[in-house]
């Protein structure tokens, strides 16, 4: 068995957030555990036990006391801490403190700003009252079309407050996607910035809020933040309130006590097929969650200067906003991480002495190769953690972080998910770490590898599946009569089980590998996005009559996502439709999720009942022969796969000659 590449000293051990943990255990509780292994099975064999730890153990504050944990302990359907009520934001301002910044930022133009508890508190209370004003009350919906700056942490704390429910988009998003998203849950305010800037560029917002405005009929009120043009005019919309407007003066913060299980927020995780799904996390789940997963597998505490480096509309955001929950000062960095070079955020880390970095795979991925070197750019002598998510990071990116970062950085890479909003496999720092693996199985997470008989498996990929439920799972999909897509989203693989969709393997110390997706759904730089969200766009064009993209990711190897079009007859994929075809998904979808290359193909894939295959595709060019992946008898055009086999072999040996 390989060495590992860092071992945690004992003085890093013993500073770890889960040390007085298992001590408190221990006393409180009469709970001892010879290692992490035997903590974690305990807590996932002992639902009630575990949780009723966390929520003791931090002391969660609610107005009411706790009683049963886990009234049903079924998957869908459990019912966690009946009877509590409580409110996110309680947990957050019961930090403040005159003796650190709540939130320190900066932008592109290098403007740096930090944040105060009391202005937080302020901020939050000041922008609640103004939208009481406009009526809204607690279930009503609170969208945003913001970027990652102070603002959009203040616009979600307000909105919590309230118990009213928040949901965001950010402003790279084209038209039709934030369209898909906020239509599906009628909301009554929108909080919208009027333009961003990212990559050294200006982009203004105007005309698109006015698009939104008229698509969304729902919306009452917008607020609006001068995000590029300080002179702004409220008075371009109708029934709009200025940010400053909507934040001046000094009203008290008076916070909502809701049941747990009341809805916090609505975030999007797009399938193959249909709209985004419009996915409900409760206040209570979120709460006990994200203390759990910032305490024992951030080890964040109020000491900490915490950035996680994520767009607004990706649940890192969220994740990096659960910071505030421990106390921590929240960094973040509103722009591009590559411009003007890759050693932006590094600088950034560095200046404002940051503890905990996290950011996407794709990054660090991105420095190795622009052999960056963070060390000559910056002061990283604050940092002690690494981490990273969004897609696998290989070996070689662990490799390159001890060689260029430093080699007694705690690196922590974690997988989880926008369905439940936190991590189902990651870090602790009392373990080691070895190359291209994470260290744990989470506390409260009985992740397994199952095969597809669903049977456990150890040592061998097989299917993500968590088999007991967790607090911060979805109450439900928004519209959903029945919970018939929430089912069939994650329980009809394995009914009961919680199936995530990746492929992964427990190794024989109780880590864990990512291997990607094992659906269609695209992933491209840790932003997941739904096939059908590409085809609206793709398919608008006279020219193509259709089309199939799948996202190549797998472990160790760069994302590749080829696009596969049907030409209209009379017209062919000229250098000119191809520009017109990745502009457009630019613009409705985001630059991330533009084609590597673009194919002309005589037909897509179908089965008998019209659907595209885009699965099967997806296996064939990773390298399974075609008798495994497609029944012909099962297909509308089988001969079309022919076309798929042949490129999937030209793209194999060409990787071969490489």
């Amino acid at each position: 068995m390989e060495s590992p590449a860092w071992h945690p000293s004992a003085k890093t051990a013993r500073a770890a957030k889960l040390t007085p943990f298992g001590d408190w255990l221990e006393r409180e509780r009469g709970l001892r555990f010879a290692d992490y292994d035997a903590l974690w099975r305990w807590s996932v064999d002992d639902l009630e036990g575990f949780w009723s730890a966390i929520w003791d153990y931090f002391a969660i504050p609610a107005a009411t006391p706790r009683g049963r944990v886990l009234a049903e302990a079924r998957m869908p359907g459990a019912r966690w801490f009946p009877g509590v009520t409580l409110n996110y934001v309680d947990q957050v301002f019961r930090h403040a403190t005159a003796a650190r910044p709540a939130i320190v930022s900066r932008n592109e133009a290098g403007e740096n700003r930090e944040i105060a508890w009391a202005e937080l508190q302020r901020q939050v209370g000041a922008l609640a009252a103004t939208l009481r004003g406009m009526g809204v009350e607690r279930g009503d919906r609170v969208v945003a079309y913001l970027p990652n700056i102070p603002e959009t942490v203040i616009a979600f704390l307000a909105v919590a407050s309230i118990g009213a429910i928040w949901s965001a988009c950010s402003p790279d998003m084209g038209r039709i996607a934030v369209v898909d998203r906020f239509r599906q849950i009628a909301p009554k305010v929108l909080i919208a910035v009027d333009g961003y800037r990212y990559g050294g560029k200006n982009f203004d917002r105007r005309e698109l809020i006015h698009q939104l405005l008229a698509e969304l009929p729902s919306i009452a009120h917008l607020v609006l933040l001068p995000g590029m043009d300080p002179q702004a005019d409220p008075a371009e919309f109708d029934h709009c309130t200025s940010w400053t407007r909507a934040t001046a003066g000094n009203a008290p913060l008076r916070v909502a006590q809701v049941p747990f299980e009341h809805p916090l927020w609505v975030v999007y995780s797009s399938g193959t097929t249909g709209l985004p799904k419009p996915i409900v996390h409760t206040q209570g789940g979120i709460v006990v969650e994200h203390v759990k997963m910032c305490a024992f597998h951030f080890d964040l505490g109020p000491e900490d200067r915490f950035h996680w480096y994520s767009s607004s509309g990706w649940v890192m955001w969220n994740c990096q906003v659960a910071g505030l929950l421990m106390g921590s000062t929240v960094c973040i960095y509103d722009g591009n991480p590559g411009w003007p070079d890759w050693n932006a955020l590094w600088r950034f880390v560095g200046e404002t002495r940051v503890t905990f970095f996290g950011a996407g795979a794709a990054f660090f991925l991105s420095c190795l190769k622009a052999h960056v070197e963070p060390n000559d750019v910056a002061d990283l002598s604050a940092l002690r953690a690494i981490g990273s998510t969004g897609s696998p990071l290989p070996p070689e990116g662990y490799q390159w972080i001890y060689d260029h970062v430093r080699s007694d950085i705690w690196l922590n890479p974690v997988s989880g998910g926008t369905d439940f909003a936190g991590c189902f496999v990651g870090g602790v720092p009392t373990l080691p770490v070895y190359l291209g693996e994470m260290q744990c199985r989470c506390l409260g997470a009985k992740v397994e590898a199952w095969d597809e008989a669903g049977r456990p498996l150890v040592d061998e990929v097989g299917e993500l599946v968590c088999s007991a439920p967790m607090p911060s799972m979805p109450l439900m999909f928004w519209n959903d009569p029945g919970d018939a897509r929430y089912r069939e989203s994650y329980f009809d693989m394995y009914p009961g089980a919680w199936r995530h969709g990746d492929w992964i393997r427990i190794t024989p110390r109780g880590g864990a590998i990512i291997y990607g997706r094992s659906d269609a759904t695209i992933n491209r730089h840790g932003i997941r996005m739904g096939t059908s969200e590409l085809y609206r766009a793709v398919e608008e064009i006279p020219e193509i009559l259709d089309s199939l993209v799948v996202d190549l990711e797998y472990l160790g190897r760069e994302s590749y996502m080829p696009l596969f079009v049907v030409i209209r007859p009379g017209h062919e994929l000229t250098r000119a439709l191809e520009a017109l075809l990745r502009e457009r998904i630019r613009v409705a979808l985001s630059a991330r999720h533009v084609p590597n290359e673009i194919f002309a193909v005589a037909e897509i894939p179908r089965t008998l009942s019209g659907k595209k295959m885009e699965l099967p595709v997806k296996k064939l060019l990773l390298g399974q022969a075609i008798e495994t992946v497609a029944n012909p008898d099962a297909m509308a055009n089988p001969a079309s796969l022919q076309w798929f086999v042949d490129f999937a072999a030209r793209r194999a040996a060409g990787e071969k000659t490489a």
